[in-house]
């Protein structure tokens, strides 16, 4: 069912949370005071923690804990939140990443936890978490673990609907004229089951569309050469994969790093980006561009507006798009929301309609859909729920994605 977004209150009250609001499992605090703390104009006794990337790696997801902070504070400054980020190597320091996020739990305030990305490790981190504290809600946002272990652990998973954007993006390439479509990954995300899914769905779709599909393999950059190198390689490779595949082809990383120096690459050799592998209209556009947004920081329709100018003016008008909003900023933004109300009593986790309420509240008048997560036998999760946002063309605007019906058939490709 089509959900667009819209200003939803959600009033479900849940009566087990009321056992959660005392003190909690865990040992010392970890940077709080304890006690009541003002925030929104009342007084809250509960903390939540935020787990999110750096600048480096992601700065969406960061942005969106510090639109969260803006509204309810740090604990440090009298608020309920608690804000960390994992290493950029996650894959090495994966020890002191887990021992980060369970950290979170030894304060006896802490009521909830939301982890985005949840990059490997997020699992492990969970289940030490339910062992220390089950009361604890743990919410995971665009999971890097396989769909039923990151599942169990939390008691509520979101991520980008990559089982129906993996038609959507081929069916968007077509609208915005291209006859090839490149995907650019490499193991360890190929490894990561909803992603190795969509890679087939492109596949299928790009068959079905009549479009020819080609897949490169770039550098992962958690590996040896780090994000630089992961991002020189493909500055380095687009020269000859666009004298190979031609102007009329769209390409498509599945890495937030090398989005920017592939978007730079294809500005200046005419090709087709359909839109990041967690689209904003911050993810890579600026660095790529040269855009300084100091001035419309938090506004998403000024910056969209001033990244359509320069991108018109690069001569990207009808070939680059992403999201009017930032997914992976609203995601954190929208997931600390509705574990706030939910501890509050007024949200419930389960209910799509609260998630969209929590959406709605950072992107105004935009529209989503999403559904259930469900593997390739049909099995549905109830606790993973997959959304999109309709894609927008710089110079062209929306592709109304939000309306295209998705064969069904494309949920049982493998």
């Amino acid at each position: 069912m089509k959900r667009t977004v819209s200003a939803l209150l959600a009033i479900l009250m849940l009566a087990s949370l009321a056992a959660c609001g005392g003190g909690g499992g865990g040992g010392g605090n970890n940077n709080n005071n304890g006690g009541q703390n003002q925030t929104g104009g009342g007084a809250e006794e509960f903390h939540i923690g935020i787990v999110t990337g750096t600048v480096s790696q992601s700065e969406d997801e960061l942005r969106g804990a510090e639109a969260f902070i803006a509204e309810y504070k740090t604990v440090q400054d009298g608020g309920i939140v608690n804000h960390i980020t994992y290493p950029d190597n996650f894959v090495a320091e994966q020890e002191t990443m887990i021992a980060n996020i369970v950290s979170l739990a030894d304060d006896p305030l802490c009521k909830a936890i939301v982890v985005n990305q949840s990059v490997p490790g997020t699992v492990a981190a969970f289940q030490q978490i339910r062992e220390l504290n089950p009361d604890i809600l743990l919410l995971s946002g665009e999971p890097q673990e396989d769909a039923p272990m990151i599942s169990a652990a939390a008691d509520l998973v979101v991520g980008a609907d990559n089982i129906n954007r993996g038609y959507l993006m081929i069916l968007a390439a077509k609208k915005m004229g291209a006859t090839k479509f490149v995907h650019i990954s490499f193991p360890r995300h190929m490894s990561i089951d909803i992603l190795a899914r969509r890679y087939a769905i492109m596949r299928q779709a790009c068959e079905d569309l009549g479009i020819e599909f080609y897949s490169e393999t770039a550098p992962d950059p958690t590996s040896d050469v780090g994000i630089p190198g992961a991002q020189q390689f493909i500055l380095e490779s687009m020269p000859a994969w666009v004298d190979k595949y031609g102007v009329d082809t769209a390409f498509f990383c599945t890495n937030d790093a090398q989005t920017e120096p592939l978007l730079k690459r294809v500005a200046e050799l005419g090709a087709i980006f359909v839109e990041p592998d967690l689209p904003s209209p911050i993810m890579g556009y600026p660095g790529a561009f040269g855009i300084d947004l100091s001035k419309e920081a938090g506004d998403w329709p000024a910056i969209l507006t001033k990244v359509e100018e320069v991108v018109i003016e690069n001569g990207g008008s009808g070939r680059m798009g992403t999201w009017a909003y930032s997914y992976n900023y609203t995601t954190t933004a929208a997931l600390a929301e509705l574990a706030y109300r939910t501890v509050k009593g007024e949200a419930s986790l389960d209910s799509m309609d609260d998630l969209m309420a929590c959406y709605a509240k950072y992107t105004p008048g935009a529209e989503w859909n999403g559904s259930n997560f469900s593997d390739t036998n049909g099995n549905i999760t109830d606790n993973y729920l997959l959304i999109y946002q309709d894609t927008y063309v710089f110079g062209t605007g929306y592709l109304n994605q939000t309306d295209e019906v998705v064969d069904a058939k494309y949920r049982a490709v493998k």
